[in-house]
């Protein structure tokens, strides 16, 4: 079903880690996850082609949809039916499960592999739970990337790329009056927040972001700072096209890959979708990590959690697949389909491209890294939190009241 891509050396697995399981059955794991556009697919067919060289025979169950794949997930568990593993975010989402005792902790697999040393802080921080690790990351999203093609900026007379919000407001300006689409957005509620959250970190910086929702700190929730940061948010909305609301984020990515709009905030994800349609970085489209020269990194991503089971062949596939997922080489592979950058410090940075070395040598400065916002709160106080972002792009709503409304959201 799926074909492995330029990873040759991937598939190659060693055969220590894969030895013992040939001599029997292959090992079924049924995996549950979302990744079903174009890059997506392609970047999961690295995993499972992997997974099947180790001797294990890789079951895709595939959910359109984030929320709906989880819940889909979390169900399975609950009814008592769990698939072996499942996909979460970087984030929360999966913590009350862990609590109520419903997975299985992969804690061996990440001290031989010495998880404490080569992961991030902040990753370290949203999989290991009271001492023990329960999910395997196997990327890191930098979830507010700014995107733009060449070729829409070239038409609207835009040499360079901006480097600070007023020159990013100066280019937005310069498409419309061309006639080009200035900021492409679904309207969807996470990509509003999306958009929001790059306002707070490029214009409010580091400091403001960690402040606002880890402290949930009420000086900085009424500073000059962050009313800032809400009215920028406001100043993008005559960017938007009149057909955003609704509208997937990969079909958004279409917008720029066609050169129909010239800018678009979203995860490195979306690079998966330029390399599909056969764009190159620096020729077709360009990444800005931010817009400002400490832009803080956010660490968001993907991890993969595993129901508890007693079964002796399940818990096998299980750790089969957090080996082959956070294999070094696998890693390279999957990465680069996937848009993301690879969890560990120790891979080799000159097979991954442009964008993705860039990402790494911000992330190598441990004073621009941030947890991405789901991993400062709870998961119901962050869809709070969201549900004020939509509702402030989606209404004539004051700044006085977003203000108030943030911090409602934030104290749950």
């Amino acid at each position: 079903m799926y074909i492995l891509k330029n990873a040759a050396s991937a598939l190659a697995l060693t055969v220590a880690m894969a030895g013992a399981v040939h001599a029997q059955e292959p090992l079924d794991a049924e995996v549950i996850h979302w990744w079903t556009s174009g890059g997506e697919s392609a970047a999961i067919g690295v995993f499972a082609d992997a997974y099947n060289q180790a001797g294990g025979n890789w079951q895709d169950s595939a959910v359109a949809g984030g929320s709906a794949a989880r819940s889909a997930a979390i169900n399975r568990i609950i009814g008592g039916d769990p698939s072996t593993a499942a996909l979460f975010n970087t984030s929360q989402q999966y913590h009350e499960i862990v609590e109520e005792g419903l997975l299985n902790d992969i804690d061996a697999v990440a001290t031989e592999n010495n998880w404490d040393q080569i992961l991030p802080e902040p990753i370290v921080n949203a999989v290991k739970i009271d001492g023990k690790y329960y999910a395997a990351p196997v990327n890191i999203h930098m979830p507010l990337w700014i995107w733009y093609s060449i070729d829409a900026l070239n038409a609207a007379g835009i040499e360079n790329p901006p480097e600070s919000m007023d020159e990013f407001f100066a280019a937005l300006d310069k498409l419309q009056e061309a006639g080009i689409t200035p900021l492409a957005l679904g309207g969807q509620r996470w990509q509003e927040n999306s958009l929001f959250s790059a306002m707070l970190t490029n214009v409010g910086g580091g400091e403001l972001w960690e402040a606002v929702y880890a402290d949930k700190d009420e000086g900085a929730i009424h500073s000059p700072e962050f009313r800032e940061v809400i009215e920028t948010f406001i100043a993008l909305k005559p960017y938007v096209d009149s057909a955003s609301p609704g509208r997937n984020w990969n079909d958004t990515t279409a917008m720029l890959i066609n050169d129909e709009a010239g800018f678009q905030v979203m995860g490195d994800w979306a690079k998966g979708e330029f390399k599909q349609a056969g764009k190159e970085i620096g020729t077709d489209y360009g990444c800005l990590p931010g817009l400002r020269p400490d832009s803080p990194y956010v660490l968001g991503g993907d991890v993969f959690v595993f129901p508890k089971t007693d079964d002796d062949e399940q818990v096998k596939a299980q750790r089969l697949l957090v080996e082959v997922m956070t294999d070094p080489e696998t890693q390279v592979a999957f990465n680069n389909l996937k848009g993301s950058i690879p969890i560990r410090s120790d891979v080799d940075e000159s097979k991954l491209d442009a964008c993705a070395q860039l990402g790494l040598e911000i992330m190598s400065d441990p004073s621009r890294q941030a947890p991405d916002a789901s991993q400062m709160m709870a998961e119901y106080i962050y869809g709070s939190v969201q549900d004020v972002v939509t509702e402030l792009w989606n209404t004539d709503m004051s700044v006085d009241e977003a203000v108030d409304r943030f911090e409602q959201a934030l104290n749950g």
